[in-house]
């Protein structure tokens, strides 16, 4: 053992000293914090996007704009949402709860009440002395009137003709004084109401109702916005034809049943579930990914590492002061530190990022911790990593003892990448029934237990599961490590092509 450890703390040192082995530490990390600022620099850098409306019903534009309003406020809603989380002290957060809702019936009251203006008065008390003004964000939509040198608006068929030029940028729109590109453009027939859908009676002709236009496919708010607005309003018109009070259609319409969501398992009186929760129901997704970034990296190290040690005749020259099985455990243990290594740099680095957000992100961080380290899950994914790790390179280790050259070992690596995919695959789908068939299934296949269980931990799974699943991937990996370990015996002195399937069962079977 003492000579593996030896050849353990050489693996390290020389994969420490390598490009790929700071990169590897820095790139996660880098991914995920680039990711968090591009998101928040895309925001802010979305221009503003111009819709104009051709109604020639006369009838719909001021309910367009009340909507394209509406979803304004709800955009304001959220980041005044954010800006009060950020700037009350936890002791005064209570007081503020109701201007930190963003759902439909907390909008209707902001609305009602004045809007951001009256809101941040009234929360000026509350927040904490150096807290800034709250700047209102810029509209994402904004409506604008149609062109000027629209030939006949009268005609449908030749507006959105003109209108074309504008959508594909051929031509700008000005707004304020300066050039600008049009985003959508929406029309409305004269004739709208005679082609209304109503129950019993056929569909009515899609054509004949209302355009929208836009090269944006991706992005439907405005759409979903006319559409929401206008079947409001028909279906307001509609109330009134019938002789029913509008007033208290709209009463009931903004009645709701509030529903809480409770938990069993929990203890008597706490049962409601809240955001620790959730993170705790969620938490098992991140480990997996970043279990399975782990386990993947860390083997192909293995086997780059071996592959490059034997075409340069490095592996000799360590065999002639170590057996096989010595430097085969060192490899295994070395690679290992060097991806807890990674993965310690990585988590501290997550760490980092969370702990030095303010505000609710702050208090997040908090809740993340907690649940990490009371729910056990670093305990389970620990011992799944190094389980797993000893698995999956103890099959990388012993290709790599096959291959003499990078493009050989790629054709053998084929099918372990295929099988490695299925986790990735199945990693959302399995929380959601976590004691299902599928995850049961998947727990009893080795290959798949760190990841499967892993995902399964939050959800207490049946003790005969978790007991079973681990005795069978303990025994499966000594079983593939005994393999390896032959292999790696013979293997790893071979030049030339890789054995045959036979000729590698006599290696594995000790008939050589």
């Amino acid at each position: 053992m003492k000579y593996a450890l030896l050849v353990a703390a050489r693996e390290f040192a020389e994969n420490a000293k390598t490009k790929g082995f700071w990169i590897g530490i820095f790139l996660l990390p880098l991914i995920i914090v680039g990711s968090a600022l591009m998101i928040a620099l895309l925001s802010e850098s979305t221009p503003t996007r111009y819709i104009t409306v051709n109604d020639q019903s006369g009838r719909y534009l001021d309910e367009i704009v009340a909507g394209v309003d509406r979803l304004y406020q709800r955009q304001v809603l959220g980041d005044f949402s954010g800006y009060v989380q950020q700037h009350t002290p936890l002791a005064d957060r209570n007081d503020v709860s109701h201007y930190t809702e963003v759902h439909d019936e907390a909008l209707t009251r902001f609305i009602e009440r004045g809007g951001v203006d009256i809101a941040a008065n009234a929360v000026r008390p509350f927040l904490s002395p150096d807290a800034p003004a709250f700047d209102p964000p810029k509209p994402r939509y904004q409506l604008v009137p149609l062109p000027n040198d629209l030939m006949s608006p009268d005609d449908l068929e030749a507006t959105a003709d003109q209108m074309r030029e504008y959508l594909k940028g051929d031509r700008k729109i000005v707004v304020g004084g300066e050039d600008a590109e049009l985003f959508a453009f929406v029309q409305i027939p004269r004739d709208i109401d005679d082609h209304l859908g109503r129950p019993g009676e056929p569909g009515p002709d899609n054509n004949k109702g209302i355009q929208y236009w836009s090269t944006n496919l991706a992005d439907n708010a405005p759409r979903d916005v006319v559409s929401r607005v206008m079947n409001d309003e028909v279906r307001f018109r509609e109330y009134t034809r019938l002789g029913v009070d509008v007033a208290a259609v709209d009463q009931v319409s903004r009645t709701y049943v509030p529903v809480v969501s409770l938990n069993p398992r929990k203890a008597a009186g706490d049962e409601e579930v809240n955001v620790a929760d959730q993170i705790r129901q969620w938490a098992p997704v991140g480990f997996v990914y970043v279990l399975w970034i782990a386990l993947f990296t860390i083997s192909q190290m293995l086997l780059n590492n071996t592959i490059e040690e034997k075409s340069n005749k490095i592996i000799e020259v360590l065999l002639s002061s170590v057996t096989a099985h010595e430097l085969m455990m060192g490899k295994l243990l070395g690679i290992a530190s060097v991806g807890l290594t990674m993965m310690g740099a990585w988590i501290l680095t997550l760490l980092v990022v969370l702990f030095s957000a303010q505000g609710p992100q702050l208090e997040i961080a908090g809740l993340v911790l907690q649940v990490l380290v009371s729910s056990g899950l670093i305990i389970w994914f620990l011992v799944y990593f190094v389980l797993g790790y000893f698995l999956y390179a103890g099959v990388f280790l012993a290709i790599g003892s096959l291959c003499s050259t990078l493009k050989d070992a790629q054709n053998l690596m084929g099918p372990i990448m295929l099988a490695m995919m299925v986790p990735l695959f199945t990693m959302m789908f399995i929380p959601r029934d976590p004691n299902g068939t599928l995850a049961t299934i998947m727990s009893w296949i080795p290959l798949y237990t760190p990841f499967v269980m892993m995902n399964r931990a939050a959800a207490d799974p049946p003790l005969f599961d978790i007991v079973g699943t681990l005795i069978l991937l303990t025994a499966t990996t000594a079983l593939v490590l005994y393999g390896a370990s032959k292999v790696f015996r013979i293997g790893i002195l071979r030049t030339g092509q890789p054995p045959r399937i036979v000729e590698l069962w006599r290696w594995v079977t000790g008939r050589v």
